[in-house]
């Protein structure tokens, strides 16, 4: 069940969040009470698309659970506790993501020709395989956080907002939220309005850019030139930013509406001036998990230049791998790394070198998304022998362009170029000058929202294409 679908917005949502407000009071009983029907629910929820694999949740909640309280204060085998319990969760995420990915490629060895598990992707195991990684590593550094309560490691692990395709939420930023938190008028409104504004990017940019995008990368070569490959190229790297931006948007709003502060996720990447400035930016959760749990503990860059590149290097070779089992995401992982690591050996850049740097930095996110998006290495190569040698046009080159070309998607993408800017931040800033600017840019705002979220429903009671591209990890 996606964010996006009629089942969600029209059912499950709004009875959700009845319910819940039903529950009376905000001392511990009514804390208690509510969280037990968000874990209730939240299980339904994945349920709802994973009848099976809500199995592997639940084990997965229990399994960190009993190591949680393993390494409570006292106990002497605590090191072997979390070795046991990241072992477990990494071993979980291996098999039910990795395993065919893993026998393929033992399979291209001379004289191997094992046959493939087949085993089905359960949906979101990697976010909340690591949210079960980020509790006992950090009970691990912080005994406190040791949770006794089965119930409220549930809702953790399984909160709805976050489940299937994060953000990845840390639990020592959400333990005492969980135990106490407060809703207002205000706080609702708010996160309403941030949902809608997610839902808009998704169903209206990211959609409608992702439509163009498919027709690109499943064109044949025949239908391919440096026109068509360019517009693709862009238009991919529209439909995964606003549509993962804006499921983070619709996260952290439904997070708000329950009382939940989740951190941001996206802080307009495009606009960064080097590659370092992207991953500050981009999928700020994950960069800053495998900044806490995997570079930090590797040793940073406290032992020396060519220690710290080479977990750099490990760092974003794991951020591939976890995006898919395949060698396209592990490429545009090292892909990454290999820019990183470049930044780290050039000078520092004066102020016409910043200037410089900034367009060859969305170049190279651009291309990395090519190798991101294609199917396969060959497919990869197309496109990027199109996007710089596709100087023959054809009658087909033209029919695809053409497709490409009508006002829907050059709205769409008009509207996505401008927006992955920061150009609202700087407008709510200006607005937030003086008492009476303020109020008037609340209104305009919920105004907006009310305008957006009726298109968002004409346009999803409509569809047939509606992908999420981060179901996949």
């Amino acid at each position: 069940m996606v964010f996006s679908s009629p089942a969600f917005l029209f059912a499950f949502l709004p009875v959700t969040f009845l319910l819940y407000r039903l529950i009376p009071g905000h001392g511990r009983a009514s804390v208690t009470a509510k969280n037990a029907l968000l874990a209730l629910l939240s299980i339904l929820f994945y349920a709802f698309g994973e009848p099976i694999y809500v199995l592997l949740l639940l084990a997965s909640v229990v399994i960190n659970y009993l190591a949680g309280r393993l390494l409570s204060p006292g106990f002497r085998g605590r090191r072997l506790v979390l070795c046991l319990a990241v072992a477990g969760n990494l071993g979980l995420l291996c098999v039910f993501k990795y395993a065919d990915f893993a026998v393929s490629t033992l399979n291209r060895l001379p004289g191997i020709a094992l046959p493939l598990p087949g085993i089905a992707l359960p949906v979101g195991i990697s976010f909340f395989t690591f949210q079960g990684l980020s509790y006992v590593i950090d009970c691990y550094r912080d005994e406190s956080l040791v949770s006794r309560s089965l119930l409220k490691l549930t809702l953790y692990i399984s909160f709805f907002p976050q489940l299937i395709a994060g953000p990845i939420v840390k639990y020592h930023d959400v333990s005492l939220q969980i135990d106490s938190r407060e809703t207002s008028p205000a706080l609702t409104a708010d996160g309403i309005r941030r949902f809608i504004l997610g839902l808009s990017k998704k169903v209206l940019i990211a959609n409608t850019a992702g439509g163009a995008a498919d027709l690109v990368f499943t064109a044949s070569a025949a239908q391919l030139d440096i026109r068509s490959a360019w517009l693709g190229a862009l238009c991919y790297m529209l439909q995964i930013y606003f549509d993962f931006s804006g499921y983070s948007d619709m996260a952290i709003g439904l997070g708000r509406m329950f009382g939940f502060q989740f951190l941001e996720n996206f802080d307009h990447p495009f606009a960064s001036g080097s590659i370092k400035e992207f991953w500050r930016r981009w999928h700020i959760s994950l960069s800053s998990w495998f900044r806490d749990y995997l570079y930090i503990p590797l040793g940073g860059n406290r032992k020396g230049r060519l220690r710290t590149e080479l977990n750099k290097c490990l760092v974003f070779f794991c951020t591939g791998l976890w995006h898919g089992a395949s060698w396209n995401f592990v490429l545009w992982g090292l892909w990454h790394g290999f820019f990183i690591i470049l930044e780290d050996l050039l000078p520092q850049p004066g102020k016409v070198r910043k200037m410089l740097w900034r367009p060859v930095t969305l170049l190279a996110v651009l291309l990395g998304f090519v190798l991101f998006r294609a199917d396969t290495l060959a497919g990869a190569g197309l496109m990027f022998q199109n996007m710089f040698a596709g100087f023959h046009f054809t009658l087909q080159g033209s029919s695809l362009l053409r497709s490409l070309l009508t006002p829907l998607n050059l709205c769409a993408a008009g509207a996505g170029c401008v927006l992955s800017m920061p150009i609202l931040p700087r407008v709510k800033a200006w607005a937030a000058g003086d008492g009476k600017g303020k109020v008037l840019a609340r209104i305009a705002s919920y105004g907006a929202a009310a305008v957006l979220f009726g298109l968002c429903v004409l346009t999803v009671a409509g569809a047939e294409f509606d992908p999420f591209i981060y179901f996949r990890f």
